[in-house]
């Protein structure tokens, strides 16, 4: 009875207390709930809370206009894109986006694949959630100054996504170049955590443009901030300045850290199409050869081309076919061109154009749905033809066994036959195979030896392969530099490298302040035509009012010095000038001839070996000697057709000024003893055996002269 009593008591002490406690109210509620998902979102977004997002997606839809304006509408419509790639949040602000606005490159560009850890701060809401913002969807079809007016309203609504965008496109300036505005759209991002904003801020103190003013100390802390994000920009910039040395201490296993990094991401991104050319075109050749690129094709020749294939001219059908392939010499990838002139050649028996169309197959892509066995059909059409192609294709089938059994055998067989005659994929699946030990016994050094012979064609993952045997000692000594040239390489023949054709058409079309900063962000990644074509328009002053003019020589000077530290001989040369000059630097005669001797020595280069005879001709820098002074001329001469006039000239001066000092010091007795003695004093001690091309030389500007009066002279009496 009495645990009855005590049962009940209890019962009616818990009912008790449950009702007499005051009702939570809907704010305390609201913090709670903030506060759960507060840490639940930290782990992804230290600066961003959920409920700040809510309230800006609250604020911006009240502001959701009413009238017919889709595009405004369909800013706060979520995107049926799952996708861990593109789907983007409004409380994502604090990660990387897709910056795919016209001349800025794809999200690629920046990171690599495994964004699987990247997650927005609303993974974990439930239907509460705010709506997923599509921005790339919605400037998809619009021109870039559309693009500038609809990213200017997201940005106003507090959209960090459409910050981020609109700053990248201010970077670049299309169609508006506004770094001042850019620089406060990064600093504010930064702020909150955007990677890609770190990225930025870090190519702008590198290169010092305006509004700030160069500083490599905080670029590298950007950088830095910017790779633990695995943007591949960062990682590159890092890489090339352990590599180099810039701002750190030279680091080679630092730098192969990094390329490696970036090279894996090509590596497994290369397809048979996806594979662009990149165009490195250097502004300076352009402008001593007073013509176009000789690597790109106009218009004219293009349409020219065109017109034979719709004739039915083979050739140019499959050239055509090509080129609109890989996307090569200025020509757009376009895979329906490219399919539709492989299959007009290929319908009038070309292999080459039969192995192309199994490619296509093989891979598949938005013209062709992959097919192994149309594939298997092409490259055997073409096999069975001898085409190195076609037989490369079917080895490639069998060795992965698509579309047929896996046959390691039939693979060596049909490799073996393309490399035979010289085709690249035969010689690098040959390496692979002997690599890996697939059908035959593992051999590393027949797979470098077939590496090599594909890495002589510029095949890229020939490039992989090696600089990874080179880094892990496999089959050969292990060599640090050797594998990071290598992977540098590999990393610099990226989907991004593309941004030297955009900045190449922005100076052609005299955009010439975007173009350079297209160059200086490419520099930032290590590549040498970009630094020498930044150092150009420097040199020429063609940057517009980026920079004060007393920088200029300044910039152009780091500029040449990384090119030439790189192998650009003519960048080499430019240091020896700027030295002689004291442009950029003050003037050092010693150095100068220090540079020159370099690119005479190293890169043979004829206007080094020119201009160091000159300063042994007049003692600049160097003990004067008019015997080296003449070897460094005749080299000169020797070296390049171009440089024999000036050499010629150079000797004739250098034969009267010679002649004078020795009358002047020697005495006249037995120098003019007999007129013979003085013939044979000149062949002896300045002519030489070639006297007989000075004298005619001579007498031919005494007859041009005598020449010249005669025609000029008046009559008498006229």
């Amino acid at each position: 009875m009495m645990k009855l009593i005590i049962v009940i008591f209890v019962l009616f002490s818990f009912i008790f207390a449950t009702h007499s406690q005051p009702p939570q109210s809907a704010s305390n509620s609201a913090i709670s709930d903030d506060s759960s998902n507060d840490q639940e979102s930290s782990l992804d977004n230290p600066t961003v809370t959920t409920s700040d997002v809510q309230t800006d997606i609250s604020d911006e839809s009240s502001d959701v206009p009413t009238d017919n304006n889709s595009d405004e509408k369909d800013v706060f419509i979520s995107s049926s894109d799952n996708s861990d790639d593109h789907q983007v949040t409004k409380s994502s602000s604090s990660k990387s986006f897709s910056p795919s606005v016209d001349t800025v490159v794809n999200d690629s560009a920046f990171n690599d694949q495994d964004r699987s850890n990247e997650k927005t701060t609303s993974d974990n809401n439930d239907n509460n959630s705010p709506p997923t913002i599509d921005i790339d969807k919605l400037i998809e079809k619009k021109s870039p100054e559309e693009v500038v007016i609809t990213l200017k309203k997201l940005a106003k609504k507090g959209s960090d996504e459409a910050k981020l965008k609109l700053a990248i496109t201010y970077f670049y300036g299309n169609p508006l170049l506004d770094l001042d505005t850019s620089f406060e759209y990064f600093q504010e991002l930064s702020a909150k955590g955007n990677s890609l904003a770190h990225l930025y801020l870090g190519f702008m103190y590198a290169i010092g443009l305006p509004p700030v003013k160069a500083n490599q100390a905080k670029a590298l802390l950007y950088y830095t901030f910017a790779s633990l994000a695995n943007h591949t920009y960062a990682r590159m910039a890092l890489g090339y300045r352990y590599w180099s040395g810039i701002s750190v201490a030279s680091n080679c296993q630092f730098a192969l850290s990094y390329y490696r990094k970036v090279a894996k991401v090509v590596e497994q991104s290369y397809t048979f199409s996806n594979n662009p050319s990149i165009q490195r075109i250097r502004i300076l050749d352009e402008a001593e050869n007073s013509g176009p690129y000789h690597g790109s094709l106009d218009d004219d020749l293009i349409q020219y081309y065109q017109f034979l294939a719709d004739k039915g001219d083979i050739s140019a059908q499959v050239g055509l076919g090509q080129l609109h392939f890989q996307g090569a010499r200025g020509v757009a990838q376009n895979q329906y061109r490219a399919f539709h002139y492989f299959t007009m050649a290929a319908e009038s028996g070309n292999t080459n154009a039969m192995a192309y169309l199994g490619k296509m197959y093989l891979e598949g892509n938005k013209v062709v749905e992959q097919s192994s066995e149309k594939a298997l059909k092409y490259f055997k059409m073409a096999a069975d033809k001898e085409n190195p192609i076609g037989q490369s294709g079917l080895g490639i089938m069998y060795l992965q066994g698509r579309g047929v059994n896996k046959d390691f055998k039939m693979a060596l067989k049909y490799f073996s036959a393309a490399a035979m005659q010289g085709w690249v994929d035969g010689q690098l699946y040959l390496g692979i195979m002997y690599l890996n030990g697939y059908g035959v016994s593992k051999d590393y050094k027949a797979a470098i030896e077939y590496f090599k012979m594909a890495l002589q064609s510029g095949h890229l993952i020939a490039f992989y392969h090696l600089a990874e045997m080179q880094a892990t000692g496999t089959g050969t000594l292990q060599s640090c530099s050797t594998a990071v040239e290598l992977f540098k390489s590999v990393c610099e023949r990226g989907e991004w490298g593309t941004l030297l054709m955009e900045a190449h058409n922005d100076y052609k079309e005299g955009r010439r302040s975007n173009a350079f900063i297209k160059y200086a962000v490419l520099s930032e990644l290590g590549y040498e035509v970009a630094q020498s074509n930044a150092a150009f328009m420097l040199d020429r002053d063609e940057v517009g009012d980026l920079f004060d003019k007393h920088e200029i020589y300044n910039r152009a000077f780091m500029y040449w010095s990384r090119s030439a530290s790189q192998g650009y001989s003519i960048a080499r040369v430019k240091l020896g000038d700027y030295h002689y000059y004291g442009l950029g630097t003050k003037v050092d005669y010693e150095m100068a001839a220090n540079q020159y001797r370099i690119a005479s020595e190293l890169q043979n280069n004829a206007q080094a070996l020119f201009n160091l005879g000159y300063m042994y001709e007049k003692g600049l820098g160097l003990k004067r000697d008019i015997y080296l002074a003449k070897r460094y001329y005749d080299l000169a001469a020797v070296t390049s057709t171009d440089a024999q006039v000036p050499v010629a000239l150079a000797l004739i001066k250098l034969f009267f000024v010679y002649f004078y000092d020795h009358i002047k010091n020697l005495g006249f007795k037995d120098l003019f003893y007999t007129p013979i003695n003085f013939v044979s004093y000149l062949v002896d001690n300045y002519l030489g055996e070639d006297w007989d091309l000075y004298v005619a030389t001579i007498l031919a500007l005494i007859l041009a002269t005598l020449f010249f009066i005669r025609r000029h002279v008046a009559p008498a009496g006229g």
